[in-house]
């Protein structure tokens, strides 16, 4: 599928950026992006700021988990039609607008919540914004791989990681920067808005055509037959099992790096000014470097040799974490690590997501693309939720993300012999090549 791609010109790699449905795509990443951001940096900043130790602040990556387990309910995503909305909008762009509201509703209470007077009330947020922004990211990924034809899910996929850190990028400046001069409180609810980024989008970009409604759910033998008949399809794929092998491997060592790094930053004596310029500022454009540069390297080496590189490029990223723990505060080397890693981020969120992208069935596609988003980050999550704080007070950081970079190791290896012997191919579902 991907392969198709090599030979193109430049141009012709850079033009379909510009497309209606790639620009959907940006608007959609912008609202994914926000809420974890709010829920992994920001919180773990202003837990921090707070004198919370750092084994609770580590235990906070548990309200991640929630993104891991949004398969548990996609089915309810793809099935079930919301009265009235469902009639107006249809029903991808209906959940959309009822997911940004819920999600604006739970940064309210977050922001709103007091780590010193009452942390049970920043659990309660945490876990109503976790649960709200995976919903979210359902629907939101689920509209995306419709509305994308096959040739897009490239470029569809690096303008969503654009959006993605854009809104990212919104969120931990806005709330860091009012959080500076007010509170925290004020800095959460500045980021209201970008809940509808992606609703407001959606009326630009329609109802997907791409989108082959399943049977509404009536009945529990329906309801039952909503879980099993997405991972069944998917199951009955040659090499499957190891396909999934690969999504709960490749990014364990990256996700353990990066949900602890503003508290590496703040040990470190990193003032707010140095890391809102030195981790927001400086990753954010990298970031974007990363991601236009991975839809060129997408289209000019094709999909299974440019996850190949970009995977290489994400475990070798660590080290650098491992050299600025070792120097200590300074703002080059914040700079070096940061805009290192944020690169080889942006490189593996376009190929990595289009290759996840492609492995859907069009009648499945809010469970399917959830069952495997979310378990690319769910064996990290856990293990950051459980040991890492731990981890980081018995071997220091300098060892902590040598760690990290090691256990990258093994989802190269795996994925390496999946090109060799054909199973990247054979795995890819009718999203990958299906158009109109």
């Amino acid at each position: 599928m991907g392969e198709q791609a090599q030979g193109r010109s430049w141009m012709d790699a850079v033009r379909p950026y510009f497309q209606r449905e790639p620009l959907v795509a940006l608007f959609l990443g912008i609202s994914s992006g926000f809420p974890f951001a709010l829920l992994a940096a920001t919180l773990t900043n202003r837990l921090s700021d707070a004198g919370i130790e750092k084994k609770s602040i580590s235990a906070f990556a548990l309200a991640l988990l929630i993104y891991s387990f949004k398969w548990a309910w996609a089915p309810l995503i793809d099935r079930v039609r919301l009265p009235g909305l469902n009639g107006l909008l249809g029903q991808r762009r209906a959940w959309l607008w009822l997911c940004g509201c819920l999600v604006a509703g739970a940064v309210i209470v977050l922001g709103l919540a007091d780590p010193v007077a009452n942390i049970q009330s920043v659990v309660i947020g945490a876990l109503l914004l976790g649960f709200a922004g995976a919903t979210f990211d359902i629907v939101i990924d689920a509209y995306r791989i419709e509305l994308l034809k096959p040739e897009q899910l490239g470029t569809g996929s690096g303008m969503s990681q654009y959006g993605w850190r854009l809104g990212a990028f919104f969120a931990a400046s806005l709330a860091l920067a009012v959080a500076n001069v007010s509170s925290w409180t004020l800095g959460y609810i500045a980021c209201v808005p970008l809940a509808f980024a992606g609703p407001i989008a959606s009326l630009f970009g329609g109802e997907p055509v791409r989108h082959r409604a399943p049977k509404a759910i009536r009945g529990a033998a329906a309801a039952l037959r909503a879980v099993i008949d997405p991972l069944a399809d998917f199951f009955q794929r040659q090499g499957a099992w190891l396909v999934l092998l690969f999504v709960l491997v490749h990014k364990i060592g990256d996700t353990i790096a990066n949900l602890m790094i503003r508290d590496l930053l703040v040990t470190l004596g990193f003032s707010k000014a140095e890391i809102l310029t030195g981790d927001v500022w400086v990753g954010f454009f990298a970031l974007l470097a990363g991601i236009f540069v991975g839809g060129i390297v997408y289209a000019k080496l094709g999909m299974k040799r440019s996850v190949m590189v970009s995977l290489v490029l994400m475990g070798v990223s660590n080290i650098s974490f491992a050299g600025l723990a070792a120097i200590g505060h300074s703002m080059p080397m914040l700079a070096f690590t940061i805009g290192f890693e944020n690169f080889a981020s942006g490189i593996g969120g376009v190929t990595v997501v289009a290759y996840l992208s492609a492995l859907c069935d069009l009648r499945f596609t809010a469970t399917q693309f959830a069952l495997l988003s979310a378990g690319a980050g769910i064996v990290g999550r856990f293990i950051t939720g459980t040991t890492a704080g731990a981890l980081i007070e018995a071997l220091g950081y300098v060892d902590f993300y040598l760690l990290t970079t090691l256990l990258a190791l093994p989802g190269i290896a795996l994925y390496w012999w999946m090109m060799r012997t054909g199973l990247v191919d054979a795995s890819i579902g009718n999203a990958g090549t299906e158009k109109v």
